[in-house]
């Protein structure tokens, strides 16, 4: 882009010098042309005219309005003659450009009493072209640094998509070989009576690493979405935390009870969703409050609200909450967040925003998914 801009910078700078050379060079032509026309005018009957005819006959690119010294137009020289005829005012105006453009090159016929020819003038095809080009330039080179720009972007975004799929596969692999080991010494204290329910314990945290695995071994890959009644789904997961939660803290769920609500989704990835965002809810409040998840259907959306009366997020903080590795929390990756939103607007053609935050009063996520 650096050096596209110098090339720019310095082909405008010679172009504008070879720009002032031809202006110099076409007032030239046309002091020779004004010259020339004189002659032929006031030369006698047996002078020879070739040379004068010679000028007057090569001036065909460069446009002249010849007017009188009270600027009323005489006569006119490479100009589209259909377009004067059908356009009054086309002469006037191209008179007012010429004016604006070059000074007039005067022909004083008679001083007593002063008669004068003006002949004003515009620029050559050849000028304006070498006047234009350096902006058609500049206009491509920006082309040019946009497209790179935007191709880089692409590019980067594409990168950092398939490191978060690398790296949440090889977590999915990781997980697996302790998982395989601690399914094998669960079924070991299973077939001891003593220890069955320290079997039935450890085979409830055996099956939630599985589930993690699972999730971590669908990112990056286009997950299959099937007709899932989305009150449960919630429930499950409201259910899960609310175990896992303080005494303090209650949960509430709001749905409508006369239907079913149904979405297509991919369930393992929905239910982390929901799971990051009441955990998200859980930190925020400190051991007590409410966690408020709200469901209802819209015309063409299923909406989904999770609510909590905590602490807020800053105005700072909330174009940054979605973002990897922003987090205010002493411990954590800051990535729950900003896969959720992976999860919810790349796999299910949905969105996942903050809805409303308020300091000391709390916060609302709001979850939009086609139905």
């Amino acid at each position: 882009a650096l050096i596209a801009v110098a090339i720019v910078i310095g082909t405008i700078f010679y172009s504008n010098l070879l720009a002032k050379k031809i202006e110099i060079e076409e007032r030239q032509k046309i002091s020779q042309w004004v010259e020339a026309n004189k002659f032929i005018a006031t030369s006698p009957e047996n002078a020879d005219l070739t040379l004068a005819s010679q000028i007057q006959q090569e001036n065909a690119d460069i446009p002249i309005i010849q007017t009188n010294e009270k600027d009323s137009i005489i006569d006119f020289r490479n100009l589209d003659s259909a377009t004067v005829i059908n356009d009054r005012n086309y002469l006037g105006n191209r008179l007012r450009e010429f004016k604006s453009a070059h000074s007039p090159i005067l022909l004083v016929l008679s001083t007593e009493p002063y008669v004068a020819d003006k002949y004003y003038y515009g620029d050559s095809l050849l000028l304006k072209q070498v006047k234009y080009y350096p902006l058609i330039q500049l206009f491509i080179v920006a082309l040019f640094i946009f497209f790179t720009l935007y191709t880089t972007s692409v590019r980067n975004k594409s990168t950092q998509n398939q490191v978060w799929a690398g790296m949440a596969k090889e977590t999915a692999h990781q997980l697996g070989t302790p998982i395989s080991s601690l399914e094998g010494w669960v079924e070991m204290l299973k077939e001891n009576q003593s220890d069955s329910a320290i079997a039935l314990e450890m085979g409830k945290d055996v099956n939630r690493l599985k589930l993690i695995s699972d999730r971590f071994g669908k990112i990056g890959s286009a997950p299959k979405l099937e007709e899932a009644n989305v009150t449960e789904q919630v429930e499950k997961m409201v259910n899960y935390i609310k175990r896992r939660a303080p005494e303090k803290v209650n949960f509430i769920v709001n749905a409508p009870v006369e239907s079913p609500v149904n979405a297509k989704i991919s369930g393992p990835l929905f239910d982390w969703v929901i799971e990051n965002l009441l955990k998200n809810a859980l930190d925020a409040m400190e051991g007590k409050g409410t966690i408020t998840v709200h469901i209802a259907r819209g015309p063409a959306d299923l909406i989904i609200d999770v609510s909590d009366t905590g602490k807020g997020i800053s105005k700072q903080n909330i174009a940054r909450v979605f973002k990897p590795g922003f987090t205010t929390k002493k411990r954590g990756w800051g990535l729950g967040l900003s896969l959720s939103k992976r999860i919810i607007e790349q796999y299910h053609k949905g969105q996942l925003y903050i809805k409303s935050s308020e300091a000391g009063k709390g916060t609302t996520f709001r979850i939009k998914l086609i139905t």
